[in-house]
């Protein structure tokens, strides 16, 4: 018997259907006809235009005055050091937001990007070519990497930087593909509900779940000014009601294993009995500092990846949500 609704349906499925380190694919459902693009057009906009990731702004040739001069020794001018300069990716690993890195490299050299890691850097396409050095040839750079958003022109860039430095175009998008379909499924006796896949490939600099999960908290954000001025809760930060609340929870429950960290900072965690991402989302600074073995180093590539997904150390859970939160974990871990 079909009934009048008084309210839209709301989706109860997330699925990932595929996950590999660069690209991963999501199902969200079921969505009543004509909601699925509502949520889906938006998520992919801010994915695209939202997502934190670092990239080189500056860059100093020793022996380059300009940026089409040369170098000797060196079979790249200036001009294309800079092009295949872009074309490496790097990731700042540490909670600093500018990086600058010094490197010298003397010939014969085919110098990749690996050679361009430094520390607090890690370099996501360690094969890109950079230069190559002839046997009497010397190279030394020096590099400004940045964390920021989107795409910010060279001529933005200039008076950010230090006299001297050849400004570059900042290419910070991490995400190199962010598409979504939207599928017809039956929901009891109608055909015409919707599905939307979703599809991200990255670069390498950070993972394609954690770029959906950053592209939906920039959306409730949008939304918090709505939210304060309309009396409506934000159900990401409070838990407006149960179902709610349980996806909070779910996510909370994600394991180390599954945050994407670095091996030293995932042996350190588990070698302490911590399983559970609410587990460290329970801690505070202090508490976290103390895990045994964790490096300066780990722990900024940890604040980092919590201020990611939405839960920075500073900020503390709900406490009805924390309360939940601890009873399920110890419940699991029993």
């Amino acid at each position: 018997m079909k009934k009048i609704k008084t309210a839209p349906h709301a989706p109860t499925e997330f699925v990932v259907t595929k996950s590999e380190n660069d690209r991963a694919v999501f199902e969200i459902y079921p969505f009543e006809p004509g909601y699925a693009i509502t949520l889906a057009h938006p998520i992919k906009r801010l994915i695209l235009s939202s997502v934190v990731g670092s990239a080189p702004i500056a860059v100093k040739i020793e022996g380059a005055a300009h940026e089409f001069d040369s170098v000797r020794g060196v079979v790249e001018d200036a001009a294309r050091l800079i092009v295949n300069l872009k074309n490496v990716r790097f990731k700042i690993t540490g909670s600093e937001d500018r990086v600058e890195l010094v490197a010298s490299f003397k010939g014969p050299k085919e110098v990749k990007g690996a050679d361009l890691a430094a520390q607090g850097v890690e370099v996501v396409t360690p094969q890109a070519h950079f230069a190559s050095i002839n046997e009497d040839g010397e190279l030394k750079v020096s590099i400004i990497l940045e964390k920021g958003m989107g795409y910010v022109p060279s001529e933005e860039i200039r008076e950010l930087i230090p006299e001297g430095y050849l400004p570059l175009d900042g290419i910070f998008g991490p995400v190199k593909k962010a598409n979504y379909s939207i599928e017809k499924m039956l929901v009891e006796d109608n055909p015409n509900f919707e599905k939307i896949v979703f599809e991200i490939a990255t670069y390498g600099q950070i993972d394609p779940k954690e770029v959906f999960r950053s592209g939906v908290c920039a959306l409730f954000r949008q939304t918090q000014v709505l939210s304060a001025a309309l009396g409506v809760e934000n159900a990401l930060a409070l838990g407006a009601n149960n179902a709610e609340r349980d996806e909070s929870l779910k996510t909370l429950l994600l394991k180390i294993e599954d945050l994407g960290l670095s091996a030293r900072s995932h042996n350190c965690l588990t070698r302490s009995d911590i399983v559970y991402l609410g587990e460290v989302v329970l801690m505070d600074e202090p508490e976290l500092s103390r895990v045994k073995n964790l490096g300066k180093k780990s722990l900024d590539e940890i604040k980092e990846k919590l201020a990611q997904l939405g839960y920075p150390v500073h900020e503390s859970l709900p406490d009805e949500l924390a309360e939940r939160l601890r009873a399920r974990i110890s419940e699991l871990k029993g």
